[in-house]
């Protein structure tokens, strides 16, 4: 009777071990947030990104952080600094978290007509980029005043389909 109780008791150990380390060993990981975000900004020759590192404050969640991430970016670097910007008047609606894509809404001047095809890449790269750059995020879709459009209204950049660091 002892020796069965005995038998029991390790297999029942063995169980939850095992079961335990399934647990542990199949979770989905959540992604480390740093303490800074790398943003980056187009120069003027339009291909050239430079990043910038911002200092996060207070925000903790992945859903904060990559809509304060995709604002930075869209506001630009500061002012006397030579970059190509998002239109005037753009600003971001919402950052959305879909899996690893960043569904992020525009509105305002990027609803009108652009400058052009260099200008619009340029913004969409740098971009891209900066959302890409955070832990859990590969891929970018991007919504216009609150729809998915096929391009941007100047049509010099197709933005139906997830965009990636290999988009450009």
């Amino acid at each position: 009777m002892r020796l069965a109780r005995a038998a029991i008791v390790g297999v029942l150990v063995i169980v939850v071990a095992l079961g335990a380390w399934w647990f542990l060993g199949h979770r989905a990981s959540t992604p480390t947030l740093p303490p800074t975000v790398t943003v980056y900004y187009p120069k003027l020759d339009g291909t050239t990104l430079v990043p910038w590192s911002i200092s996060l404050g207070p925000a903790g969640d992945r859903a904060s952080v990559a809509f304060y991430a995709a604002v930075q970016t869209v506001a630009g670097p500061p002012s006397g600094v030579d970059a190509v910007r998002f239109p005037n008047g753009t600003r971001v609606r919402s950052v959305e978290l879909d899996g690893r894509t960043a569904v992020v809404d525009l509105a305002g001047g990027i609803e009108r007509p652009a400058e052009g095809s260099f200008t619009e890449a340029a913004v969409f790269k740098a971009l891209v980029y900066s959302m890409t750059e955070l832990p859990g995020i590969d891929a970018v879709r991007i919504r216009i005043g609150g729809r998915t459009v096929a391009t941007v209204p100047g049509g010099h950049v197709e933005i139906d389909e997830p965009l990636t660091r290999r988009s450009f």
